[in-house]
């Protein structure tokens, strides 16, 4: 339900930024330009974070450098709580670890319409790849346990399978538990999309890019205690993306422009 929201948001800024076009954009726009952009992303197996650095090819193409954080979820991730300590913090019932991952890649970016008019929007195509560094350790469980004396008392253990039910579980123990048993699995990835940026004022950039990953691990990556972990994970993924221009010519050139500009009154 989240995804479908967020789509038809997208769509909506879509429609209402090309119903915006037709005025004429007077302002010094730098088009052939390097461009330094931040990201957060949702997905269908997660969320994340990224940068972005491209690096003018020609008029219409860039070539890109990325670096990203994200965190990826097993579909059958579902948040209970246990009823009999409705205070206490949610928990995913048998999830064994907490898995993310680190990309970095190179790509290439390509300008299909351009921005000219005031409100409009510019629509790239891209596509990059690289290696993703995938790291899991496990999750730890707040657990009521009785003792040899009739007594009950609370341990932090890791969930077992055989000895755990939803029942003895009072909440999650603390998120930085288990990073000693950091392990990692190396794969790599590969990413397509399509890029609108619909910033109305240079140097500043704002867009929204929609698209489709995918990576792919040396071995199964153990989430849940289930037989249906992956070592491959295909995802579609929606962004929003903000940054800047940083082309020093173009900068001087601009800077230029304005001077003369305002030196003719």
């Amino acid at each position: 339900m989240k995804r479908v929201i967020f789509l038809l948001a997208f769509f909506l800024i879509i429609v209402t930024e090309v119903s915006s076009q037709g005025d004429i954009d007077d302002q010094q726009r730098l088009f052939y330009r390097n461009e330094k952009t931040w990201g957060g992303n949702l997905s269908s197996t997660g969320y994340g974070a990224s940068f972005r650095y491209a690096k003018r090819i020609n008029f219409f193409n860039q070539r890109l450098y990325e670096v990203g954080f994200n965190v990826i979820r097993h579909p059958k991730e579902i948040r209970i709580t246990n009823p009999y300590y409705p205070g206490n913090r949610g928990f995913v019932f048998g999830k064994e670890n907490f898995f993310f991952n680190l990309r970095g890649g190179i790509g290439f970016q390509r300008t299909k319409y351009k921005k000219l008019d005031k409100g409009g929007v510019a629509v790239r195509f891209l596509y990059s790849g690289g290696i993703t560094l995938g790291f899991y350790k496990p999750v730890y469980y707040e657990v009521y346990q009785q003792t040899s004396n009739s007594t009950y008392i609370i341990v932090t253990e890791k969930f077992n399978p055989t000895l755990h039910s939803a029942q003895d579980i009072v909440s999650r123990a603390s998120f930085f538990k288990g990073f000693n048993e950091l392990k990692l699995s190396p794969g790599i990835f590969a990413r397509g999309g399509v890029n609108f940026e619909f910033g109305k004022a240079d140097p500043i950039i704002s867009s929204l890019e929609v698209g489709a990953t995918l990576d792919v691990y040396l071995k199964k990556i153990p989430i849940m205690a289930s037989y249906d972990n992956r070592q491959v994970f295909p995802a579609l993924y929606i962004s929003f993306r903000f940054g800047k221009i940083v082309d020093p010519k173009s900068e001087k050139k601009l800077k230029y422009m304005e001077e003369q500009g305002k030196s003719s009154y």
